[in-house]
């Protein structure tokens, strides 16, 4: 944990090598008791092959291309994208990973990409991690998303006293705590906030009557920074807590849609920027 590396960067290097590694199709072993093989086309592929325990049928390499999908998005809850018989409604039963990295034949080298990727986002769920620099680069974690204060572990046990420092610039801390908004030091500023101040306005062409509307928006469940492109309905699924809201009030997508449809102007109309980040209580 102590390099300084970039782990989004690093899952992205070793996700590239995965798939320049898979130029031979997997296939599953025929001796393989455990599993159920069937004679019809793979649900997420148009070869044949096993059956998840939802009962849609997958080959390893469809099923691993999908997962990775998955993980690229930052989820690391593995649903089945097939639909059900009849019907216009994905499965989406969630398979376990115990489940996915033996259908999937997973390699070695995807086993530890996979397995690192969905221990980072299960703990983001509940305390939230970056790389900082103290006296030396490392990583931390915070547990109280309300403070900016956040006493180092690893210079703490190095110089033998507390060191403390500000989760938003990196320096150590000046000023009283607890405090969510900014330490003492000079130049300390949220920027996800700065960019919500300031922000452009867009009109969104595809909804009825919404103009000058903030371009960046912030979750109000997580959040989670989200832009709109200008283009499509104005609801937004959060790529992070994947809850889905509208654009343009901030209203949940449940309650905007009581009073309007996805591409009419919400009854309550056009929220203006916001002026403070959403606080996510992960329970």
């Amino acid at each position: 944990f102590r390099q300084n590396i970039d782990p989004y960067r690093r899952h992205q290097s070793v996700l590239r090598t995965i798939r320049d590694q898979r130029q031979d199709e997997k296939r599953y072993d025929p001796r393989d008791t455990t599993l159920k093989f069937v004679n019809r086309p793979d649900d997420l592929d148009p070869l044949r092959k096993a059956e998840m325990s939802c009962g849609h049928a997958v080959t390893p390499e469809s099923l691993t291309g999908w997962c990775c999908s998955l993980l690229d998005q930052g989820q690391y809850k593995f649903k089945c994208p097939a639909l059900k018989d009849g019907t216009l409604l994905k499965c989406g039963a969630v398979w376990s990973y115990q489940e996915v990295r033996r259908l999937a034949v997973l390699t070695a080298e995807e086993m530890q990409y996979f397995e690192e990727n969905i221990a980072r986002m299960a703990a983001a769920e509940y305390c939230e991690f970056k790389s900082v620099r103290c006296l030396k680069p490392v990583w931390e974690q915070r547990m109280d998303l309300t403070n900016l204060c956040v006493q180092c572990t690893v210079c703490t046990a190095d110089k033998k006293k507390v060191y403390q420092f500000c989760w938003q610039c990196s320096k150590p801390w000046k000023g009283t705590a607890p405090t969510a908004d900014r330490c003492a030091n000079e130049g300390c500023v949220n920027h996800d906030l700065e960019l919500l101040k300031n922000c452009k306005l867009i009109d969104l062409r595809d909804v009825q009557g919404v103009t000058d509307c903030p371009s960046i928006r912030a979750c109000p469940t997580c959040g989670q920074r989200v832009e709109h492109d200008k283009t499509g309905c104005k609801t937004i699924l959060c790529p992070f807590c994947q809850i889905e809201f509208c654009f343009v009030c901030l209203k949940l997508t449940s309650e905007c849609l009581k009073t309007s449809t996805h591409f009419q102007k919400c009854s309550a109309g056009v929220a203006p920027k916001q002026t403070s980040i959403p606080m996510w209580r992960r329970n």
